[in-house]
């Protein structure tokens, strides 16, 4: 009954956060590093390394180790044994190889310029042994959490394992926080103090604060392939923004609501319904919705081999035989003027299918509007992320979350459970 009682509070404390007359509960409710004195104790911190890696295992980009850095640092400089955990890709509770996290140690060690004690499992008494043999300021990497079942399962007894490593908890994985693992949500029932991570925290304030209290004009940019990813974005946001601009594959089954041809693209019939409605709502409510006005359009395409045959622009209607693989150069100038304008800019989703040189410049086109404005500019995890770095204007915008179905669950209002935790 405790239980059920702590999740009602939270799920009003969650919608109250989304409030513009609340200023960001959420933050205020939960500790922070900061707030937690460190020095001679085990910090038990969980990361997000689950970072792209080739065939053996080799680190291709250590974004995510980066982002981590300054929580690591900061422990390790007030005096903390530091306990890092993580998971990588998805091994379903076996031991694979290639998913192993020694790798990604040796990319860490040089990041932070001393040795990182690598460990091949998670729990255990070698595990243990280990860690009682901790100084202070070292730092040891635990193997693959998800290489035992009981993590994404959240066994209670796993949980327990994992907290006996630790006189204090630090999440510092928002990427991971929409999941009740044993290491994001279990854990925290078994050691006495948590505490949110530098990461963690900078994530709730851009993804939460600065929306709630985003500076007008607001302008939410809304790309990605279906509008049923979106859904409970569009509706959270339809009434904080000034301006959402919808781009992507998800444009078409807003194009198909308003009655025009969209040749063979990527349509969502059961959704159609759902976009007719949120442009009903902008209309009622006073929001800029805006689709777009050109495409560029193909007649075949094969996403395996990423290659497409010759493309070429369609105005506001795609002819029969074609489908939209981006956004067209009107578009792209039109989409500009509006962000342009902006005062805060939150962007989650491409613009098109910009893994493939011939849809890219839509996507990258916006990444430049966006970095080139004044305004603050919040980027969404996953595909946004990727799009924004790969147009080489990372360095120039805002913000770029670490998390991208944990940034599309708390930018719709869904309750992550690694969130509620820290604050239980």
């Amino acid at each position: 009954m405790e239980n059920v009682h702590f999740y009602y509070f939270f799920k009003v404390s969650l919608l109250q956060y989304w409030n513009d007359d609340i200023e960001s509960p959420i933050v205020q409710r939960i500790k922070t590093l900061s707030n937690i004195s460190c020095r001679g104790k085990r910090v038990f911190v969980r990361v997000d390394f689950n970072v792209p890696i080739d065939d053996r295992g080799n680190v291709l980009d250590d974004s995510r180790i980066v982002a981590s850095l300054p929580t690591i640092q900061y422990l390790i400089q007030n005096g903390a044994k530091v306990i890092l955990a993580s998971h990588l890709g998805r091994p379903k509770g076996e031991v694979v190889a290639k998913y192993s996290l020694s790798n990604v140690a040796v990319v860490l060690a040089k990041h932070i310029g001393q040795p990182v004690l690598f460990l091949p499992d998670c729990v255990g008494q070698e595990v243990l042994t280990e860690v009682a043999k901790m100084l202070d300021g070292s730092v040891i990497l635990l193997e693959n959490l998800r290489f035992h079942k009981e993590e994404t399962a959240n066994d209670k007894n796993f949980s327990k394992q994992l907290a006996s490593l630790a006189d204090i908890y630090v999440n510092d994985a928002f990427g991971s926080a929409h999941r009740a693992h044993a290491s994001t949500e279990g854990i925290t029932h078994f050691v006495q103090q948590s505490a949110a991570g530098f990461l963690m925290e900078k994530e709730l304030e851009f993804l939460g604060t600065k929306i709630v209290e985003a500076k007008h004009p607001f302008v939410v940019i809304l790309g990605g392939a279906k509008v049923s990813d979106k859904i409970k974005v569009i509706d959270n946001l339809l009434e904080k923004a000034d301006i959402m601009l919808i781009g992507g594959a998800m444009a078409y089954t807003f194009l198909a609501a308003g009655g025009h041809a969209t040749g063979s693209s990527m349509v969502e019939t059961d959704k159609i319904q759902v976009a007719r409605d949120a442009i009903q709502k902008t209309k009622e409510i006073g929001t800029k919705l805006l689709l777009p006005v050109d495409h560029v359009v193909t007649s075949a395409l094969n996403t395996e081999t990423k290659t497409m045959d010759p493309t070429s622009y369609s105005e506001l209607d795609i002819p029969e035989g074609k489908f939209g693989v981006d956004i067209g150069p009107k578009t792209i100038a039109f989409f500009g003027e509006e962000i342009k304008g902006a005062s805060t800019i939150l962007w989650n989703g491409p613009m098109g299918i910009f893994e493939i040189q011939q849809s890219s410049a839509g996507t990258f086109a916006i990444a430049k509007h966006v970095a080139e404005s004044d305004a603050l500019s919040i980027i969404g995890g996953g595909d946004s992320g990727k799009a924004v770095k790969e147009s080489g204007y990372a360095n120039k915008v805002s913000f770029i979350s670490t998390g991208g179905g944990a940034s599309l669950e708390f930018l719709g209002g869904d309750i992550l459970p690694g969130v509620a935790a820290l604050m239980e």
